[in-house]
């Protein structure tokens, strides 16, 4: 007997939620971040930003840059 599949999303929902999952682990979050800001995007989130790079082990302060913080996410990816 086998198991019913899941659904799939409908289309309008998938639309929505974008048609990639997030990235779960911490390094992921960081390359997705990375890579998203490498192709011309602006992190509109500063928190998001300080909450990946101490996902990451950084120390962040609240009064920090982000372009400070995304430099020292860089150098974080470098030694991975």
């Amino acid at each position: 007997m086998t198991r019913p599949r899941a659904p799939l999303l409908p289309a309008w929902l998938r639309r929505l939620t974008g048609s990639r999952p997030e990235s779960t682990d911490e390094v992921g979050q960081a390359r997705e971040l990375i890579r998203a800001i490498d192709a011309g995007g602006i992190p509109l989130n500063p928190m998001r930003v300080n909450a990946i790079a101490r996902a990451l082990g950084l120390e962040v302060s609240g009064k920090a840059r982000v372009e400070d913080t995304i430099a020292r996410i860089r150098s974080a990816l470098e030694r991975i």
